[in-house]
């Protein structure tokens, strides 16, 4: 695989291309709804077979909807930005007659009959769900691989991880299948893939896109977010979901931007501290304590509430869950209360810190991941010199943005041995036009950085 963070070879259609420069050429004749739902079907039939990106494909019901669009676009209805993109969708999420299984054997072969909040208003945008993306069983579980239809793998080598639990959602991205894809976000769920692939993830501030008709993880975290090539791209989509009133363009001059380095564990590799570092030179270095109890209490109340969720299957049919996942679950269902009492307690400390850094700084920045994609499988690795689990090394950077319940983003910042960085900004509510615009500064930048090379390191196993 090249070096590059943009050369993932071989690459869809949609590679390179950008929602507004695929509504131009609907808009000047150029391109039809149906050629790029035929597109997307041509680039999933080529390159999903070593990816498992997909776990349902509805070609059938994409194509109605692209002749619908283009007899609209014809008819003088421009639905606006999404009108006529394909756009694949987490199988956590309800889709009017198709599959929705939510990675689990509990649910094999459920159709649901009617649209999650967020399905219904792209359709009504005029987007085209093309199909459901792979996840991690029940969205427990960072790593992206522990599905009842295998793992999603790593379009920059399949050997890895996409992260998760919506990593189905940034491998169709990544590989060009397809120019958008929606996922959930419940301690960095999509930005997780995102800085592993390579791609966009939007995390929208707390109850900004409705979570009707998505299956829940953990209620009081639950994000749904959207993955894409830009964060240009993310605004239209988001704007879509959130329902809200198209903005016009965003100037950013130069925001204050804190980059948020940490006092103690947990570690970052080393390399990928250096490109995120690069990727803000102008930054002002912020400690931010406190991220190893952060995860902890992030672990109590996520713990607490997924096994609410869980413990009637769990008493009734713990056969059909993955090994790994009912274990969590039977984990999390020892937490007692008070801890959970006391997580909660917590949080609203931690978010009374954010809201005093926002007020200081227009954005946070970070490492989204401590280390690249590591291999499918891996549960423990070496960081710093330091052995240490690959959930640790997913999710403590990722998961206090959910406890804060902010807007945060993965951008792609460049490479380390051939395989993405990810570095996080973080805004507060009601300043996404910002943080996307920021973003898209920051990617391009760092997309002429080289690669730098894999430090050395033990195995991971």
């Amino acid at each position: 695989m090249s070096d590059d963070i943009t050369g993932v070879r071989p690459r869809g259609f949609f590679a390179g291309r950008t929602i507004a420069g695929l509504g131009r050429d609907m808009r000047a004749g150029v391109l039809s709804a149906a050629d790029l739902v035929d597109r997307a079907l041509e680039s999933i039939a080529a390159l999903d077979g070593p990816l498992n990106a997909f776990v349902t494909v509805d070609a059938e019901a994409a194509r109605l909807a692209a002749r619908r669009a283009d007899a609209e676009r014809a008819a003088g209805v421009d639905r606006g930005p999404l009108h006529g993109i394909p756009v694949a969708v987490k199988d956590i999420i309800e889709t009017a007659g198709m599959t929705t299984e939510m990675g689990s054997a509990h649910f094999a072969g459920h159709v649901p009959g009617q649209d999650a909040t967020c399905v219904r208003r792209l359709r009504e945008a005029g987007a085209i769900i093309v199909g459901k993306t792979t996840t991690h069983e029940f969205a427990y579980g960072p790593t992206g691989d522990r599905s009842r239809n295998g793992p999603s793998r790593n379009p920059h080598d399949p050997a890895r991880m996409t992260g998760g639990s919506s990593g189905g959602s940034a491998a169709a991205v990544a590989a060009g299948m397809v120019p958008l894809a929606i996922g959930t976000d419940t301690g960095g769920s999509v930005r997780i893939p995102a800085a592993l692939c390579g791609v966009v993830g939007f995390k929208p501030a707390y109850g900004a896109v409705p979570v009707h008709g998505v299956f829940p993880l953990a209620s009081s975290l639950d994000h749904v977010g959207v993955l894409a090539g830009t964060a240009e791209d993310c605004g239209p989509a988001f704007r879509v979901l959130a329902g809200q009133v198209p903005a016009s363009a965003t100037q950013v001059g130069s925001p204050r931007v804190a980059r948020l380095v940490t006092d103690a564990p947990p570690l970052v590799d080393p390399s990928v501290a250096g490109v995120v570092e690069a990727a803000f030179p102008d930054a002002e270095e912020v400690t931010f304590p406190g991220v190893a109890e952060l995860y902890q209490v992030y672990a109590a109340i996520q713990g607490s509430e997924a096994y609410a969720v869980h413990a009637d299957r769990v008493a009734r049919s713990p056969h059909l869950f993955d090994p790994e996942v009912l274990d969590r679950l039977r984990h999390a269902g020892g937490i007692p209360g008070w801890r959970y009492v006391r997580a909660a307690e917590a949080r609203e400390s931690f978010r009374g810190r954010v809201a005093a850094l926002l007020d200081r700084y227009d954005l946070l920045a970070l490492p989204t991941v401590a280390v690249p994609a590591p291999p499918i499988g891996a549960r423990d690795l070496e960081v710093g010199g330091v052995r240490v689990p690959v959930r640790d090394a997913l999710l403590s950077f990722t998961s206090p943005w959910n406890l804060a319940g902010v807007p945060a983003v993965s951008v792609p910042a460049g490479a380390v041995g051939g395989l993405p960085v990810g570095a996080q900004l973080i805004c507060a509510a009601g300043r996404e036009e910002t943080l996307l615009a920021y973003a898209d500064r920051v990617r391009a930048v760092s997309s002429r950085a080289p690669s730098r090379p894999a430090p050395p390191r033990g195995e991971p196993r």
